[in-house]
């Protein structure tokens, strides 16, 4: 009763329960033209956070499923390239994959079989527990970042 207990508030950890925001949330009816767009004193773009909170999820989840998976280099490799997305493609692609992988780290906890608390095998004491509350934590971060800027840009329709 406890796993299972454990499994539903990291769940809902993950999609934005709580104090947390929501992916869906946070990206919704952003205009296309301040995807790439810096709001003042605000370092990031829309697109530079939403690509890194996906680069990032993807490769936590990859990580704790593939023992041969190497990550990107760091920081480097975390952040896009541009300040925008080159065009819708590329936006859509990346909401696509974000949900994708955010699905894929849900079934993995959600899953019975998986042992939150066994030591991932090819890691140094990481657990798919502390993967889960990562990929919370990071993206929750980084979506209140994304509020900040969509605020700046006033492209925040939930004041």
């Amino acid at each position: 009763m406890k796993d299972l207990a454990l499994r539903e508030h990291l769940l809902y950890l993950l999609n934005g329960g709580g104090a947390h925001l929501d992916f869906e949330s946070a990206v919704a009816d952003l205009p296309s033209d301040l995807r790439g767009k810096h709001a003042a004193n605000i370092p990031h773009s829309p697109w530079e956070l939403v690509e890194h909170i996906r680069l990032c999820q993807w490769d936590i989840l990859e990580f704790s499923i593939n023992a041969e998976h190497v990550s990107p280099e760091f920081p480097d490799g975390y952040w896009p390239k541009s300040s925008g997305p080159p065009d819708e493609f590329a936006w859509e692609k990346s909401l696509s994959q974000f949900r994708d992988d955010l699905a894929s780290m849900c079934r993995l906890v959600k899953e019975p079989s998986t042992d939150l608390f066994a030591e991932i095998t090819h890691g140094d004491g990481q657990t798919i527990l502390r993967e889960a509350l990562l990929v919370a934590d990071h993206n929750s971060y980084h979506l209140g970042q994304l509020v900040a800027v969509r605020r700046g840009l006033n492209a925040w329709p939930h004041d």
